[in-house]
């Protein structure tokens, strides 16, 4: 049997390194396919059963040996919705098995590192190989959860919609000694508001008559403007005026007024108090509510609603050589807006950016883990299936870095696999000596019988 021991393994020396060049080959032809792992092969010796002196070194056969743990160089793209990760796990990815007008999806995920995402007609992000990128979709507006972690992504088409200003927050100085237009350090009192210079008294009334307004910007200081908007997105800018009314022993007393009609009558309301005095105690701390609400807030005819107002970012009283108030101000509403960009952090958090400057987030990719990653299965498309060697998937970041606008290339090694293919080549010719020696030495047991 020796000789047709040594044909017969000469032939599975040639099937092996065929299976090897095959590899290879496949290698370096997605050389430039994005998450593209290499498929080593490995070769293993089959033994017949001999007793001790008589072993023979045998047969081979062959075997794919997966890379799926070994990381691709990551290459910028400049593509916001591309993406790429860093260390272990897979984007989950669902196959379409409708039309991409009217896709519909297969119940099992797949896996891939293949991160070359873009939104489609739908909205929905697909990666090069027509597979739909898996995570948990959220409503912009609410920041509810819209499906689940096992669908793919769907980026929202329609409008941000408007929010109107609940609650406005107001941080900065006053100064001890307000310098308005009236002020004069000889006059005793002229930093304050006088009721008596006015038909109305704004201080028990807590508003200003267009016939009054003259006076009461020349006894008052600027406070600040901000824009506002009402529940259907319609925006008013808000002016607004500090008036120092009363000081005493313990301290000093303020009304801040906003301007609610900018071209009144001379009977018409032109300024309201937002309807609570603030007070400071003599170290400038505030002494009033940090919180107070203004009621029915309307500038020039749109009707803003009720706003809160918030000084807990710190308000104070202190000396101020100009004599003006210093704030700042921020509101909680705006306008609608249409999604401009979108951007994905490294925790897989995908934020879009809206065209009313507001960002909101849209999805949280899916990141899967497996016990052992090379017993996953082969798909195509530069995909893989859960195994019972594999294990069932885990899913969470556990350490894995996403990084936006990459991609991760393909881990495979021209070099490397030319070296491989030359080893190859040499085997494979060796096998086939193997087997024409073999044939000769056949022929010539066969020549000593005739």
């Amino acid at each position: 049997m020796g000789i047709l021991g040594a044909l017969s393994t000469a032939v599975s020396g040639l099937s092996a390194q065929s299976y090897a060049l095959e590899n290879i080959s496949g290698n370096i032809a997605n050389s430039q396919t994005v998450g593209f792992k290499r498929v080593d092969t490995s070769f293993v010796d089959l033994i017949p059963d001999a007793p001790a002196g008589k072993e023979i070194s045998g047969s081979v056969v062959s075997f794919s040996a997966l890379s799926n743990t070994l990381q691709g160089t990551l290459r910028s793209t400049g593509v916001a919705t591309n993406m790429a990760l860093s260390g272990d796990g897979y984007f989950a990815v669902a196959k379409n098995d409708g039309s991409a007008a009217s896709p519909t999806f297969r119940g099992e995920n797949q896996y891939t590192r293949r991160g070359d995402f873009k939104t489609d007609a739908n909205g929905y992000l697909v990666n090069g190989s027509n597979r739909y990128l898996v995570g948990t979709s959220y409503n912009p507006a609410t920041g509810a959860v819209t499906g689940s972690s096992t669908t793919p992504i769907k980026l929202p088409s329609t409008p941000l919609p408007p929010k109107a200003s609940t609650e406005i927050t107001l941080a900065g100085n006053l100064p001890t000694i307000p310098k308005p237009n009236t002020y004069d350090t000889a006059s005793a009192g002229s930093d304050r508001l006088d009721p008596t210079d006015f038909s109305t008294d704004p201080v028990s009334t807590g508003t200003v008559l267009g016939a009054d307004e003259t006076t009461f910007l020349n006894q008052s200081i600027a406070g600040g403007e901000i824009t506002l908007f009402n529940s259907s997105g319609t925006d008013a800018t808000a002016q607004l005026r500090w008036a120092k009314t009363a000081e005493s022993a313990s301290g000093n007393s303020w009304m801040l007024f906003y301007q609610t009609d900018s071209t009144p009558g001379a009977s018409d309301v032109a300024w309201k108090s937002v309807g609570s005095t603030v007070t400071f105690n003599n170290a400038g701390q505030l002494t009033s509510s940090s919180s107070l609400t203004v009621n029915n807030l309307s500038i020039d005819g749109t009707s803003i609603g009720n706003v809160g107002l918030n000084f807990s970012r710190g308000l104070t009283q202190t000396g101020d050589a100009n004599g003006q108030a210093t704030t700042t101000l921020d509101q909680n509403g705006y306008t609608s807006g249409k999604l401009t960009t979108i951007a994905i952090s490294s925790d897989g958090i995908i934020t879009g950016n809206y065209s009313n400057g507001q960002t909101s987030k849209l999805a949280q990719v899916t990141v899967a883990h497996f016990a052992a990653n090379d017993a996953l299965k082969r798909e195509d498309g530069g995909t893989f299936s859960a195994t019972t060697a594999s294990g069932a998937p885990t899913y969470g970041l556990n350490g894995t870095l996403l990084s936006g606008g990459s991609v991760e290339e393909s881990n495979t090694d021209i070099s490397d696999e030319f070296s491989k293919m030359i080893v190859t080549q040499q085997a494979y010719s060796a096998n086939t000596r193997v087997m024409s020696t073999a044939q000769q030495m056949l022929q010539d047991v066969i020549n000593v019988i005739r």
